[in-house]
């Protein structure tokens, strides 16, 4: 019989693939994108990915636009630095020269910092922004901003001109930091496009958190790499799934209408059907009667509680002086 070495392996990891990091995977995935004739507006991204300055000049080589939320501790510069080119003479004595920054003023700031005690940011009024609103009211952050450059990892040294932006939540006094490699007044791009896409990544960590809590892709109790693989692709389609029933069947898409499917509803219901599909028409009749019931208890609960929630948010906006409807907003339909 053997011990089976020589039996071809369906579950290992296939040779040609090789380690890469997470923002090496991105750039491929956005080559790939590309190629395919796939045409975005600009790329967003968390923390983790612009802490690689290699993946931040990938983009700016593709000419690719992008808005990508940074740490605090990102170095950039207000001034743009003088890069210098100081002659050097090799083993054989040929002359070439080498890029260096200017030692005066050629010294970095933390973007905290910069908010903190730069002029750019400390004399600049900010701007209340109704980001977008939620089950429990509207979302108002204070934006500046400022263009900035950052340290390359390429002989230029010195990227191009770049927009920091500086956000505070107003109501938890929460700070983000955006970088954006465009600056509004230029090719068509305003301020407002800009936090658009900075603010609109919410929506992509929503669809995380719904495929890990309701349709188990963190459940990855499997070792194979095909297996994972499939896991990941049922996971993704059951939540597409889900999407298109929900965006085709909800009446309404504000909660505090009452008629708002959660994609943890449409869930259920997938769940009560098939547990049913071979009872017979009696029990299954009963069980959908039930589970409709259930469903319109929860959303008439769901409504009451946005509602409320709402009209507490917005008292409190009124209270610090703020006009929730009158502030610039991000809304595509009603900026």
């Amino acid at each position: 019989m053997g011990d089976g070495s020589d039996a071809p392996k369906k579950n290992h990891i296939p040779d040609e693939v090789t380690f890469k990091t997470k923002p090496q995977i991105a750039l491929d995935l956005i080559d790939r994108a590309v190629t395919n004739g796939i045409a975005v507006l600009a790329w967003t991204f968390d923390e983790l990915y612009a802490r690689d300055g290699k993946f931040l000049d990938g983009l700016d080589q593709r000419n690719e636009a992008f808005v990508g939320e940074i740490p605090p501790n990102f170095h950039a510069w207000i001034c743009k630095p003088k890069v210098l080119r100081t002659p050097i003479k090799d083993r054989y004595r040929r002359s070439t020269k080498r890029r260096r920054l200017k030692p005066r003023g050629a010294k970095s700031r933390e973007v905290q910092n910069l908010r903190k005690y730069s002029p750019a940011f400390t004399a600049q009024k900010a701007q209340p922004y109704r980001i977008k609103n939620t089950q429990k009211g509207p979302e108002v952050w204070e934006i500046r901003w400022h263009t900035c450059w950052r340290k390359t990892h390429d002989d230029r040294l010195v990227s191009n001109q770049c927009t920091l932006i500086v956000a505070r939540n107003v109501r938890t006094g929460e700070w983000k930091y955006f970088l954006s490699n465009r600056v509004p007044g230029r090719e068509g791009w305003t301020l407002r496009a800009i936090l658009r896409i900075a603010f609109g990544r919410w929506q992509v960590e929503s669809c995380f958190r719904e495929s890990k809590e309701e349709l188990g892709w963190d459940h990855f109790e499997c070792r194979g790499w095909n297996c994972i693989h499939r896991h990941l692709f049922v996971t993704i389609l059951s939540h597409l799934f889900c999407a298109r029933v929900r965006h085709q069947l909800s009446p309404s898409r504000r909660v505090t209408d009452g008629d708002l499917l959660t994609l943890e509803q449409v869930r259920r219901a997938m769940d009560v059907y098939l547990d049913s599909a071979d009872l017979s028409r009696r029990v299954r009749t009963r069980r959908y009667e039930d589970e409709l019931n259930r469903q319109r208890y929860y959303q008439v609960r769901n409504a009451q509680a946005s509602n409320s929630h709402t009209r507490t948010r917005r008292k409190w906006f009124e209270q610090q002086g703020i006009d929730v409807d009158r502030i610039k907003s991000l809304d595509w339909k009603n900026p």
